[in-house]
């Protein structure tokens, strides 16, 4: 590659925008559906986390009925208890005490009541919430699958073309110094198009339409250095002759004549 003319360079360079515009086709051809089939596959997992966690609640729910539940038990048997224990006392602050611990009972019963009331209305909301959950999962599953067949399709009609061509990027990339590869690759990356190495066509650069001056398109046709085009950075590697009006061609220098000189007369 170090003894490579500039020629040649241009060459290798066209070539491997050939083989990367080729590429770029038959992304072109997938279209959306990577970044659908991508969309989806995190739409559904932010689904499945949203399943368990209120299947999570769910249960945090049901436990503490089951608690509220318990609790109404327990404070029934004091009740019982202390009822039993009305019936054996000696004075009447006793019997104002212990009545006052049937009260405060029979209030953590209505409490515990209120409590799982509330949480049978959470239990129903919860399920709904979870039922709904698993339909979208399932709907967006489907949708998934279907994406998923449409990209593979299409992938199977490309894959031994994009085999053969990536093989052949390779190859070209070898062919190409480090330095001018790197900044290529960075051109190509900044461009919406991916056109880092053009031709000048009717006068102005390919994928920008800059118009290039006369005296710069000989510098391209010469292929004696890199020619950048200075408003989009690409690397203009040849000309299309057919398609400049004469009078953007570049002017070749004419031989200059010489005029005949007169002999003076003897006399």
């Amino acid at each position: 590659m170090e003894n490579q003319s500039v020629a040649q360079k241009l060459e290798a360079l066209v070539k491997l925008q050939s083989i990367d515009s080729k590429l770029d086709e038959l992304k072109k051809l997938r279209g959306d559906l990577p970044d659908e089939v991508q969309d989806l596959e995190d739409e559904i997992e932010g689904y499945k986390v949203r399943y368990t966690r209120f299947e999570a609640e769910l249960k945090d729910i049901e436990e503490g009925n089951k608690k509220y539940k318990e609790g109404i038990k327990e404070a029934e048997k004091l009740i019982k208890k202390y009822t039993e224990q009305q019936k054996n006392v000696r004075n009447n602050r006793e019997f104002d005490a212990i009545t006052k611990e049937i009260e405060l009972q029979e209030l953590e019963i209505q409490l515990c009541e209120k409590k799982i009331k509330e949480g049978k209305d959470s239990i129903q909301q919860k399920k709904d919430e979870i039922e709904k959950t698993n339909s979208l999962i399932k709907e967006r599953g489907d949708h998934l699958d279907n994406k998923k067949k449409e990209l593979n399709d299409i992938l199977a009609e490309s894959q031994e073309e994009e085999k053969k061509l990536l093989a052949e990027r390779e190859k070209a990339t070898k062919k190409i110094e480090d330095k001018l590869l790197k900044y290529y690759e960075r051109l190509r990356g900044s461009l919406t198009n991916g056109l880092a190495v053009v031709r000048v066509v009717r006068g102005a650069a390919e994928g920008c339409n800059i118009v290039i001056p006369p005296q710069k398109i000989a510098e391209i046709r010469e292929k004696k250095k890199i020619v950048i085009d200075e408003h989009s950075g690409r690397i203009l590697a040849d000309v299309d002759m057919d398609t400049l009006d004469e009078g953007d061609k570049p002017k070749t220098a004419k031989t200059p004549v010489v005029a005949p000189t007169r002999r003076k007369k003897v006399e």
